[in-house]
């Protein structure tokens, strides 16, 4: 697969024609990103995440290859201004690069040269947190703020657009990975930190034109709701920290949004409602419809106890599904060998576990360990329920358990990519 990494620590380094990048003249007319160029983009740009809305990562570009990569150069560098951690992506359209920088800053860069053309520093009410992502559209460059925002800056000059209140600004529910955008609607999540209450456990659709709010979706079941009844009768108040902390995937064909939630907090079970309760929907891949937010189906990967969060990227392909059973530790014994599906795959959580489900339905269709863990005993492939292993689960305060992987995980959320050439995915 041919791939290109782009560094980012203190600075930006940019390899020549990676990008088939020009400078953007003053005089050019600034074309408006649409709904196509975000489904099928230009291969000399990038703009989302992981370039295309299936999460793939994959670049199309072929000028680099194993006979002159040792000819590669520093051709410009320049620092990035916010300090802090920086995680970010940027997006490059039409030979400017647009980066995000921790604590709500967005540079835009010339490509080619490195020269400044604008920045905009959103004023800070709280801690300059990480911001991985934006996102491009019409002629606005879009991102979710530390302060429960989502935004909207000219693309051309920086200026302020339009923003829209999501949350309290005082709550601890920041988007740190930033939204994508779905035939016209802004989709992000959050954080959720136990501050920020269940209220703070949300997934949101905002017209990417206007800013006004389309839906908002709960990751925490209410009294009444299905999944209510898998908290085993813990109040609201003590329900946090479901959180939808990376970037969705988005299938235009089907019209759905695929997003992974995070760990309960606290992570041990027997702390909330006891270790025989589901708690939907943490650790899970959630599929919601992109019009109305609704859950079309949700899998769970694991109930945790060990603060192992399964919020990264799904990769969407459609493929023939047919592994080995040798070569896989669990599989679904009505797969037809062979047969075509369309899947959602990847290492979605710190277990460092492959997942592969159909994404029509949300199916299990067959899963395998990429590291030693010991905290899943089996997999029920005709249901694809998770057992897991009790000898590592909590009952009591002061209790030791020997765990892998640990909270760090076997993955984390530096992203996978996906090749179409090989039909291989990398971690």
């Amino acid at each position: 697969m041919k791939r290109f990494c782009l560094a980012l620590m203190l600075g930006v380094v940019v390899l020549t024609s990676v990008f088939q990048i020009r400078a953007q003249e003053s005089t050019r007319k600034f074309v408006p990103v649409t709904d196509a160029m975000l489904e099928k983009p230009d291969p000399a740009n990038w703009l989302m995440w992981r370039r295309t809305q299936d999460s793939w990562g994959y670049s199309p570009l072929n000028q680099i290859t194993k006979t002159n990569v040792a000819q590669l150069r520093m051709v410009w560098t320049r620092g990035m201004i916010a300090g802090g951690s920086q995680e970010s992506t940027p997006l490059v359209y039409d030979g400017v690069m647009y980066l995000p920088n921790s604590g709500d800053l967005i540079q835009a860069l010339d490509a080619k040269t490195g020269d400044f053309i604008w920045d905009h520093q959103r004023p800070l009410r709280g801690n300059r947190g990480t911001n991985r992502n934006i996102a491009i559209y019409g002629t606005n460059i879009i991102d979710t703020s530390m302060d429960n925002a989502v935004y909207a800056l000219d693309a051309q000059t920086g200026k302020l657009a339009w923003e829209t209140q999501i949350l309290d600004p005082t709550k601890p529910a920041n988007a740190s990975s930033g939204p994508i955008i779905a035939n016209g609607k802004i989709i992000s999540g959050r954080q959720c930190q136990p501050g920020a209450t269940y209220e703070g456990c949300i997934i949101t659709a905002h017209d990417a034109r206007t800013g006004k709010e389309l839906w908002r979706t709960g990751t925490i079941p209410k009294p009444g709701e299905p999944g209510d009844e898998t908290w085993g009768g813990v109040p609201m108040e003590q329900r946090w920290h479901v959180g939808t902390w990376m970037v969705p995937s988005y299938d235009r064909e089907l019209n759905l949004i695929y997003v992974g939630t995070s760990v309960t907090i606290p992570a041990p079970k027997f702390i909330l409602g006891g270790n025989g309760n589901k708690y939907l929907y943490h650790n899970s891949t959630l599929a919601l419809n992109a019009d109305t937010g609704k859950i079309v189906w949700y899998y769970q990967h694991i109930v945790d106890h060990w603060d192992l969060d399964h919020p990264f990227e799904r990769i969407l392909v459609d493929t023939a599904v047919a592994p080995a059973a040798a070569d896989v530790l669990w599989i679904n014994p009505k797969i037809k060998a062979g047969e075509r599906r369309k899947v959602i795959t990847g290492i979605p959580g710190k277990t460092g576990v492959v997942y592969t489900l159909d994404r029509q339905t949300g199916e299990f269709l067959w899963a395998r360990p990429t590291v030693y863990q010991n905290v899943i005993s089996k997999i029920n492939g005709s249901t694809g329920e998770v057992t897991v292993n009790d000898e590592v689960t909590f009952s009591g305060i002061s209790q030791s358990r020997f765990v892998c992987p640990g909270s760090t995980g076997g993955k984390n959320w530096p992203a996978g990519a996906y090749s179409p050439v090989t039909n291989m995915m990398s971690d």
